[in-house]
């Protein structure tokens, strides 16, 4: 009964059977649903949470913290797997993100719930990448045009049921059940998994690349903290922000170092030498940094220059995650006629052309407009990251698909964290200046920080000169943000070039 997917007796683990993938399949399914779930359902949330905890230039620590602590733990996570296994990986992810969720739902303040966010991240390091390398595992190339439906699926499930959700609890119970929705389809994945899933693995003695671990956290995190807080708490000239910045690039060359040195580096230096590697990792980049932006301010334009509630932010938010599924389960068939690469380089068009649609929003659309701009850019999404994660699996065998597939993981998570702090500087940047110097009329009735926005995100919208002074900056914040969305955009297309049209397994 043995599976001609399987990887052969050879290779230093074996995977389950062939009457064994179904089961397997479901388990890695809701592990997906668990990040899919909470990456979509927190996003309608973030203004009730501001509300509650703090001001508006903080909320994209939630983002940025969740993803730091993500992206730099995946090269372990994706080292760990192919040395002890997927399985225990897997499960200490899932163990890790509903503490964090846990933590996040009884938080009392904006830095706790951010530390807890953090926790957060370092369990979804785990269980995205070591769902993706399962399938890698179980599934032949052919086989994985038709997994890559099942998967999207979830994401369409999650994406109907994450923004409404999120609303849902926003509007009418508490934004701390947001949190709590992940317990039992953790638990439920778990289960299974240790039901299911079964391998053996030859283990052997190996070093940890602690010193890079640690470089690339440091140099991450001072670079994310360089970007949200400059202009906001202290100027982008002064002494502090030049100095933070100085560091954080120290860390990050004396990483690169590190890694030429390293016996077993956290994050080899091989991956970025590849052209299909290379590719892929960059489109995972930019997959990450749009999918954040449009995540964290749509629905804060959706609600606070629009003036729309949170589950009608959900809905726009969801077209999104809609778009991106139904994609990239038609991504199959089309790559296996035409390629990866054509097929990512259709995707790639779609995607310019929503982020463009958005760059148009302003004080006067409508919130199906928004909702049809990022429906575009979902469709874009699904076109190019599907085949792109597909095409860097195949490049190699199993004893280096964990690497592989963890980089390509680390590199999205990365644009996401950093696309995050980018664009949060950019609003920030935005209101700070338009607050710094408000009209007469309104001078002396706003904050002096760009805490002033909570004006419109308190549900309540008067027609007071100040009130609409801050909706017009507010729509000024997110349409620089939207350009700035389009400019990265650009960068997929650039990536995939560099690509080569037939996809060959690499030898080392």
């Amino acid at each position: 009964m043995g599976s001609t997917s399987s990887p052969p007796a050879a290779k230093r683990a074996a995977v389950g059977l062939r009457s064994e993938r179904g089961p397997v399949l479901a388990a890695v399914m809701l592990s997906t649903g668990l990040v899919a779930l909470d990456s979509t359902i927190i996003a309608t949330a973030v203004p009730s949470v501001v509300r509650d905890l703090g001001g508006f230039s903080q909320f994209p620590w939630l983002f940025s913290i969740y993803l730091l602590t993500q992206a730099v733990t995946v090269p372990l996570y994706g080292k760990f797997a192919d040395v002890l296994g997927r399985r225990p990986v897997m499960f200490f992810g899932i163990a890790a993100f509903l503490v964090g969720s846990v933590l996040c739902g009884v938080a009392w303040s904006m830095p706790v719930l951010i530390a807890a966010r953090a926790v957060q991240g370092i369990g979804a390091g785990a269980v995205q990448p070591i769902s993706m390398t399962m399938v890698g595992d179980l599934y032949t190339v052919e086989e994985r045009a038709r997994v890559q439906g099942y998967l999207a699926g979830v994401w369409a499930v999650a994406s109907v049921i994450g923004p409404t959700l999120g609303g849902v609890f926003a509007e009418y119970l508490s934004w701390r059940w947001i949190f709590f929705v992940n317990l039992p389809l953790g638990a439920l994945a778990a289960w299974m998994l240790y039901r299911k899933f079964t391998e053996q693995v030859n283990r052997t003695r190996h070093k940890v690349d602690y010193a890079g671990a640690t470089l690339l956290t440091l140099g991450c995190a001072l670079l994310i903290l360089a970007l949200l807080e400059g202009g906001v708490a202290w100027s982008w000239t002064s002494a502090p922000s030049l100095a933070i910045f100085a560091v954080a690039v120290l860390m990050l060359v004396t990483f690169v170092l590190v890694e030429r040195r390293a016996e077993e580096p956290v994050l080899p230096l091989w991956v970025f030498t590849r052209r299909t590697l290379i590719g892929g990792n960059l489109v995972a980049l930019v997959t990450g940094a749009v999918l954040l932006g449009f995540s964290s301010f749509l629905p804060t334009y959706s609600e606070g220059v629009l003036g729309t509630d949170a589950l009608t932010a959900g809905f726009a938010l969801a077209a999104l995650t809609i778009g991106w599924p139904i994609a990239a389960s038609l991504s199959g068939k089309i790559y296996l006629r035409i390629g990866f690469r054509d097929t990512a380089l259709i995707g790639t068009g779609f995607l310019l052309v929503g982020a463009v649609m958005a760059a148009f929003l302003g004080l006067d659309s409508v919130v199906w407009m928004a909702a049809a701009a990022v429906f575009v850019v979902g469709i874009g999404l699904g076109l190019s990251s599907s085949p792109t994660v597909v095409a860097v699996q195949s490049t190699v065998g199993w004893e280096r698909r964990g690497v592989v597939t963890a980089t390509n993981m680390f590199s999205r998570s990365l644009g996401s964290a950093v696309g995050t702090a980018v664009f949060g500087a950019i609003a920030n940047a935005t209101l700070a200046g338009r607050f710094a110097n408000p009209p007469a009329e309104v001078a002396g009735h706003l904050p002096e920080s760009v805490d002033a926005t909570s004006r419109v995100l308190s549900g309540t919208h008067d027609n007071s000169p100040a009130t609409a002074y801050v909706r017009e900056s507010l729509a000024g914040a997110t349409h620089n943000v939207f350009l700035a969305i389009v400019a990265v955009s650009v960068v997929s297309v650039v990536a995939l070039l560099l690509m080569p049209r037939k996809t060959e397994q690499l030898t080392f």
